[in-house]
């Protein structure tokens, strides 16, 4: 995978979490760690495979929480499988 494939799939990774920062019914902890997220894979220092996994792990962590809307459930583990299969691309 070259580079521009990867910046293209990081941008649609980014634009995928831009519906959820936008939904008011998403608990604004969840809507903090989804932004996480997004900032963790939008450095531009640092090893993306770090970043990567560190966003993964953020999405984790609220990936069940109970106040969350079955909708934005789906979307979030739609994203950490997304950001997974660029992560397994990367190696």
């Amino acid at each position: 995978m070259n580079e521009q494939e990867i910046k293209q799939k990081l941008e649609d990774i980014k634009y995928m979490i831009e519906p959820i920062l936008d939904d008011n019914a998403i608990p604004r902890n969840i809507r903090r760690a989804v932004d996480e997220a997004k900032n963790k894979i939008s450095e531009i220092n640092g090893d993306l495979d770090v970043k990567i996994a560190s966003a993964i792990y953020s999405l984790d962590e609220v990936a069940n929480d109970i106040n969350m809307p079955f909708h934005a459930r789906t979307d979030i583990w739609n994203l950490v499988k997304e950001l997974e299969k660029l992560k397994e691309e990367l190696k």
